[in-house]
């Protein structure tokens, strides 16, 4: 069976990884996300996705056969993303943009080898309630929203702005879980592997 190196700092896409029973290897691949021009959003994540699975690539030093998992999710509200926020001001005015607004979360998946790359792409649509300016702050000043697409995170602390969701939670989280594993499957990796090893 081939090893699995997932190309990923984020420690979200660890946990959901892990949820499903596949064991990986965490490697670091740094890329330009600087979108391109008249790029747009769906092609955006799908080459940031594809890129950090070439990244993990050519940082893995492996004499076994390896495939690489690359992925990247965008928050996007009336065709523009919404990176992660620089700053306290950036983070409050991306909330209120949210706020009692309906968005498209999209997450792209790639997995390659040697020879061949595959990718995905999954939209999820998410509605915020109304937020207030002190509790968009409170939230700011809680530390979650920093490195966060959208300058939230589902999972977290910033649930309670959810107010409806249609899509895939995990997607939303970081890594679409039934579509990671349909991919991984075109590469001759099982999920529930560490099911089987107990």
């Amino acid at each position: 069976m081939k090893q699995l190196f997932l190309a990923s700092g984020s420690p979200r896409r660890r946990e959901l990884l892990t949820q499903i029973g596949v064991p990986f290897s965490a490697i670091s691949a740094d890329i330009d996300e600087t979108p391109l021009n008249h790029e747009s959003p769906s092609a955006y994540v799908e080459r940031l996705a594809r890129g950090k699975a070439e990244a993990g690539r050519g940082a893995v030093v492996s004499d076994v056969d390896f495939c690489v998992l690359g992925a990247d999710t965008a928050v996007v509200l009336n065709g523009k993303i919404l990176g992660k926020p620089v700053d306290e001001a950036d983070a409050c005015a991306m909330l209120m943009m949210l706020a009692g607004q309906e968005h498209e979360v999209l997450t792209a998946i790639a997995v390659l080898d040697g020879e061949r790359c595959e990718s995905r792409v999954v939209r999820s649509l998410v509605r915020f309630r109304p937020i207030g300016r002190d509790e968009a702050a409170a939230y700011w000043a809680s530390g979650e929203p920093r490195d966060k697409a959208g300058g939230y995170g589902i999972q977290g602390l910033g649930a309670v702005f959810v107010a409806q969701m249609n899509g895939s939670y995990s997607a939303v989280v970081g890594l679409p879980l039934c579509e990671t594993s349909e991919l991984l499957g075109h590469f001759g990796i099982p999920c529930w592997q560490t099911l089987n090893a107990r």
